[in-house]
C-alpha cells in the first residue's frame, strides 16, 4: 500500500469525523427500531450468562460490540418464560430496555454509539479500498459519497446487523486484493480474521465464499500464462485457509460451546423440531452440520430461519401487497432510495469503463464481482423488507463512481464539472431530509414525503418515530388520540409518554389491546406507514385503514406517521381488536369470553375472512361444528377472493378445518 499524504488524511479524517457527528444527531432524534431491543437483550445475555439462543437469527458480533457499555451497569432481567424463541427475545427486549433505560435513553445512546464503530469502520476501508485501488482523489471521493449516502446514514446508528457485515464484507474484499497481490502468512491470517468476523455479523457472510472464489479465478485469468498454475495453487490454497481461520473465529464468538443455550435451558423449538419442514439439500446440510457439531447450534439455528423468513414476510411495493416478495424488488427499490446524484455517478463510471479510460479492470473486478454475486441473491432470496439488506451494495458504488469520475476528469476539465454538480446533488438530497434518513426517496420518486406510496418497513418505517411522536403530543394537549404504530406490542409508544389509545395491526394478534376501539374515533388518528399501506398484510384487502390512504392527512411526522383530524368510522380496526381478542381468550380457555368478542368482530364486518375464521375457532372450540363450518364455509369464501399469491396462506387451513 502507498503512502498517503498527511493533507489527504487530514481531509478524510475531517469527513469521519462529520459523519460521526451527523450519525449523532440522528441518535437522539430516534426511538428503538423494531429489531433493537431483542439484539439487545440477547447481546446482554450472551455476556452474563452466555445464553446464544436468544435472537439465534443473528450472530453474535454486533450484539456483543454494541452491549459493551452495558457491562459495568446493574440491571433488572426479566425471568425467561421458555417461550417460543422469537417471541421470548423480542418481549423480553422491550422490558428489560422499559425498565432499565430512562426517558433520556442514556444506555440506548451509548449502544448505539458504540455499534456506530462499524459505519466508521466502513468508511475507513472505503478510502483505503479506495486509494489503493485507483489513487487518493477517489479515495477521498468515495469517502464523501458515503458519509453523505442517506442509506448508510440511516443505519450507522443501529443496534443490526446490516451495518456491521457490510463493513466486514468490503473490509474482507479488501484485505484479498492485498493478498493476492502480494501473498504473505501475515496478509493471509488478516483476511481469514476478516472474514471470520463477517461471519460473526451475519448469516450473510457465507456469501463471502462464492465472492472470493469469484474473485480468485479472475486474478488467476488476469495472471500471466506461465504463472497461473502457481498462481491458483496459491490463491486457491489460501482460499482454504480463508475458511478454516473465519470458521474457528466464528466458533470464537460462541465460545467455542456447540449448544446454544446454559445448562438449564434449551431451546424452544429445538434445532431438530425447527428444521423438520425443510427439504432437499437445505435438510440434507443443517442435518449433517449439527450431527457433526461443524458449526454451533445457535448459527444452524439462524441459518434454518432464513429459508422460512422469505415464506413468512408479506411486502409492499409500488401501492400494492404482495403475500411474497418479487424478483423486481430490490432494483426498484434502489432505483427510489438512491440520490440521483450517485446514480449519475455511477453512469458515468460506466461511460468511462466503455470509453476505456478507465482501465484497472483487475481492480474493478473487486467491486463487480462481489456486487453483481451480492445483488443476484438478494434478488433472489425473496426477503424483500428494505434496502438495508443490500447496504453493501452502497459503498461498493460510491468506489465505483469515485473511480469512474477521477479517471474522466484526467482527460477532460468539463468531466470534473459535471461530476462535481452529481456530487453536489448528492449531499443536498441526502440533507435535504436530514435526520429523517430512513424514509429518503430521491426527488423522482417524490422524495421522502411519498417514499411511503411505494416503499416499506425498514425503507420508510422501522418503528423509530416516538420521540417526534412525543414532541407533536406535547403540541397538541388535551386531545384524544388514536395510533397505529407499526412495532405494537413489541415496542410500546406508552414507554415515551405518549397517551394515544393503541389500534390493531398485523401484529397485534397475541396480545390484547388495552383499550376497546370504537366504530367510531373523535379526534386525532395516527398511522404508521406500515399500518397506512398494510404492509404486513398478504393482501390489500385485509387492510383495515384503506381508506386513509386516499384521504388528506393533516400533517406528516418524521415522513412515516401520518396524521388525520376529525370524525372518522373505522368499523374495519373495530372488528379486528375483537377478532384478535377472542383469539387471545380463546388461549386463554376463556371460551365465552371469545364467543361474544367474535361474534362482536362478525357483527362489524360479517364477509371478512379474519372475523369469521375467529369465530368459527371459537364455536369448534365449543364443540358446536355445523356452527363452526357454516363460518369456516364464509371464511374460505373470503380467503379464495384474495388475490392469487395471498390464497395460499388462508385456502389450506380452512380446507383442513372443514375437512379434518
Amino acid at each position: 500500500m502507498h503512502r498517503l499524504k498527511m493533507p489527504v488524511w487530514s481531509l478524510a479524517g475531517a469527513l469521519i469525523i462529520l459523519q460521526m457527528i451527523l450519525v449523532a444527531i440522528i441518535v437522539h432524534g430516534e426511538s428503538l427500531t423494531f429489531d433493537e431491543a431483542d439484539h439487545i437483550f440477547a447481546g446482554y445475555m450472551m455476556w452474563h450468562s452466555g445464553d446464544y439462543g436468544l435472537n439465534p437469527e443473528h450472530p453474535p458480533l454486533v450484539k456483543l460490540v454494541a452491549t459493551l457499555p452495558l457491562l459495568p451497569e446493574k440491571l433488572w432481567v426479566p425471568t425467561l418464560k421458555q417461550r417460543w424463541f422469537k417471541s421470548e427475545a423480542y418481549r423480553d427486549g422491550r422490558d428489560f430496555m422499559e425498565r432499565n433505560d430512562g426517558p433520556g435513553h442514556g444506555l440506548l445512546f451509548r449502544m448505539r454509539l458504540a455499534a456506530g464503530v462499524f459505519a466508521v469502520g466502513l468508511s475507513l476501508t472505503v478510502f483505503l479500498m479506495g486509494s489503493e485501488l485507483f489513487g487518493e482523489s477517489a479515495g477521498l471521493l468515495a469517502l464523501l459519497l458515503v458519509v453523505f449516502e442517506p442509506n448508510v446514514l440511516a443505519n450507522s446508528d443501529l443496534v443490526t446487523t446490516d451495518m456491521g457485515v457490510a463493513c466486514f464484507f468490503l473490509a474482507t474484499i479488501y484485505c484479498f486484493y492485498r493478498y493476492a497481490r502480494q501473498p504473505t502468512v501475515m496478509r493471509l491470517l488478516v483476511t481469514g480474521l476478516s472474514a471470520g468476523l463477517t461471519l460473526s455479523a451475519k448469516h450473510s457472510g457465507i456469501l463471502l465464499a462464492p465472492m472470493l472464489l469469484g474473485l480468485a479465478l479472475v486474478e488467476i485469468a488476469c495472471a500471466e500464462r506461465g504463472r497461473r498454475k502457481r498462481m491458483a495453487g496459491t490463491l486457491l490454497g489460501g482460499f482454504a485457509a480463508i475458511v478454516v481461520i473465519a470458521v474457528v473465529v466464528l466458533w470464537a464468538f460462541y465460545g467455542f460451546r456447540y449448544a446454544a443455550r446454559p445448562a438449564g435451558l434449551v431451546m424452544n423449538p429445538t434445532l431438530s423440531e425447527y428444521a423438520v419442514p425443510l427439504t432437499g439439500i437445505n435438510s440434507w446440510a443443517i442435518g449433517h452440520l449439527a450431527s457433526w457439531r461443524l458449526l454451533p447450534e445457535s448459527y444452524l439455528m439462524g441459518m434454518t430461519d432464513i429459508h422460512y423468513a422469505a415464506l413468512e414476510y408479506p411486502i409492499f411495493l409500488l401501492g400494492r401487497d404482495y403475500a411474497h416478495g418479487v424478483w423486481w424488488y430490490f432494483p426498484v427499490a434502489l432505483s427510489i432510495k438512491t440520490t440521483l446524484g450517485l446514480i449519475g455517478l455511477v453512469l458515468l463510471a460506466g461511460i468511462a469503463m466503455f470509453s476505456r479510460r478507465l482501465r484497472q479492470r483487475r481492480e474493478l473486478a473487486y467491486l463487480v464481482v462481489p456486487g453483481a454475486i451480492y445483488l443476484t441473491v438478494a434478488i433472489l432470496s425473496g426477503m424483500n423488507i428494505g434496502t438495508r439488506h443490500v447496504l453493501f451494495l452502497y459503498p461498493l458504488a460510491a468506489l465505483l463512481a469515485a473511480a469512474g469520475l477521477a479517471a474522466l476528469a484526467q482527460h477532460s476539465r468539463r468531466w470534473m464539472w459535471i461530476g462535481g454538480g452529481l456530487v453536489a446533488c448528492h449531499v443536498v438530497s441526502a440533507m435535504a431530509v436530514f435526520p429523517a434518513e430512513m424514509a429518503y426517496a430521491n426527488e423522482a420518486w417524490g422524495g421522502a414525503a411519498n417514499t411511503h406510496k411505494y416503499l416499506s418497513d425498514s425503507s420508510v418505517d422501522w418503528a423509530q418515530q416516538l420521540p417526534h411522536v412525543k414532541q407533536w403530543v406535547d403540541a397538541h394537549p388535551g386531545e384524544e388520540c388514536w395510533f397505529a404504530y407499526s412495532a405494537y406490542p413489541e415496542l410500546r409508544a406508552q414507554a415515551y409518554g405518549i397517551p394515544c389509545h393503541p389500534l390493531p395491526t398485523a401484529h397485534t394478534g397475541g396480545e390484547m389491546l388495552p383499550d376497546e376501539v370504537p366504530e367510531t374515533i373523535h379526534g386525532y388518528l395516527l398511522l404508521s406507514a406500515d399500518d397506512l399501506e398494510a404492509c404486513d398484510w398478504p393482501s390489500d384487502q385485509l387492510n383495515v385503514f384503506e381508506r386513509f390512504r386516499w384521504m388528506p392527512m393533516t400533517e406528516q411526522i418524521d415522513h412515516s406517521v401520518f396524521v388525520y383530524h376529525g370524525d372518522f368510522e373505522v368499523h374495519e380496526a373495530a372488528a379486528l381488536a375483537a377478532g384478535q381478542k377472542s383469539g387471545v381468550l380463546l388461549k386463554e380457555k376463556k371460551f365465552a369470553e371469545a364467543l361474544v368478542a367474535a361474534r362482536k368482530a362478525v357483527a362489524l364486518q360479517p364477509e371478512n375472512l379474519l372475523t369469521q375464521t375467529a369465530l368459527g375457532d371459537v364455536e369448534m372450540a365449543l364443540g358446536d361444528k355445523s356452527s363452526a363450518r357454516a363460518a369456516y364455509e364464509l371464511a374460505l369464501a373470503a380467503a379464495r377472493r384474495l388475490e392469487a399469491d395471498a390464497q395460499p396462506l388462508y385456502v389450506p387451513d380452512l380446507e383442513q378445518k372443514l375437512h379434518p
